[in-house]
């Protein structure tokens, strides 16, 4: 009887072990296979330096040893990969794409277009988090927060478009937070913005900490350039006396818009995603390739050469984050139409 209940317990703790354990068909599936890696974003940007990055590192933590392709696929935002990755590719565990997660808040807003459902994507991980700020000249007189507030007229705040996070959050602080703000649009990208705020058309604007480290680190350490406001959920660690917006939230309300619209949206901003329906076996042998391949040495040291910020956010985060974004509720939906949608 002894040996009997031995016996019971080592199998079914093998049972267990086994059931957490991809399928062994997953393992000899990418054998002499190659993989595409569909990038919204022409090459040499971010998007594309992260994946060419990846690329080169994936593989060897994939069974089978299969090759990856970078493709870049532009237009629209990076929407036309999105939709071919939905549409079109095969969900076979053989094409990942990776475009801007912001295109999941847009569908949110039935903006036209989206021909996707994003909850149904399957999601392998991405390899950091958006750090959104907000950053201002000296010469604006706007140094702090309370500076900001009382500001009249309203500081003038670069951005490119709307469905652009460099006007999305503006737009919000102006609603949620009650910050004196006038967007200005119609700028290409954050470089112009940059160089619109040297120039003193306007006061400076919202974009992520790492791009704004990379490219005015001299003007941020002369102070010609402040950071005044941070969008994080805690203070980014290179920030660590700067405000967080969600501080100043007024309301219940605005403190969830903030969480879903910024906090969560950054989060899901850089997303390796594969078709709805890819094989659930894949779908985690890929997870557990891309976790794998962040913490391998060789790509960390390429990672640090190249600057890449490293903040993970894992493919079981990322699904759930998009279902929270869609758990909201009407009203607060609605909200954020009226706020955002663009007409």
């Amino acid at each position: 009887m002894r040996n009997l209940i031995l016996r019971s317990l080592v199998i079914g703790g093998l049972l267990a072990v086994i059931s957490n354990v991809p399928a062994r068909d997953s393992y000899a599936f990418y054998e002499g296979k190659t993989i595409r890696m569909v990038v919204g974003f022409s090459a040499g940007g971010g998007f594309d330096v992260y994946s060419r990055a990846l690329a080169r590192h994936l593989p060897k933590h994939i069974p089978g040893n299969p090759t990856i392709i970078v493709e870049n696929m532009v237009g629209a935002g990076s929407l036309i990969s999105a939709n071919h990755v939905y549409k079109v590719a095969k969900p076979d565990g053989l094409t990942i794409g990776h475009f801007i997660g912001g295109l999941f808040l847009a569908q949110l807003l039935e903006a036209p277009g989206i021909a996707f459902d994003a909850r149904k994507f399957e999601f392998v991980g991405s390899p950091v988090k958006d750090t959104p700020v907000c950053v201002l000249t000296k010469a604006s007189g706007i140094t702090n927060i309370k500076n900001w507030m009382n500001a009249t007229p309203p500081v003038k705040l670069g951005a490119l478009a709307p469905g652009n996070s460099t006007y999305d959050h503006p737009k919000l602080l102006q609603d949620i937070l009650g910050l004196p703000i006038q967007i200005v649009l119609g700028y290409k990208g954050t470089s112009d913005i940059r160089l619109a705020a040297e120039g003193g058309e306007v006061a400076g604007g919202c974009w992520t900490w790492d791009s704004i480290k990379a490219t005015s680190s001299k003007a941020i350490e002369s102070g010609n350039l402040i950071v005044v406001l941070q969008m994080t959920p805690q203070p980014i660690p290179d920030l660590p006396n700067v405000p967080l917006a969600i501080q100043y939230t007024k309301s219940q309300e605005g403190r969830r818009l903030i969480e879903v619209a910024i906090h969560d949206i950054s989060d899901l901003m850089r997303p390796y995603a594969l078709p709805p329906g890819t094989p659930q076996d894949r779908v985690q042998v890929l997870q557990k390739a891309f976790q794998d391949t962040l913490k391998d040495p060789a790509f960390l040291d390429e990672a640090n050469k190249s600057k890449l910020t490293l903040d993970p956010v894992s493919g079981v985060e990322l699904k759930n984050k998009v279902s929270s974004l869609f758990d909201l509720s009407p009203s607060l939906q609605a909200k954020l139409k009226a706020l955002l949608a663009v007409n």
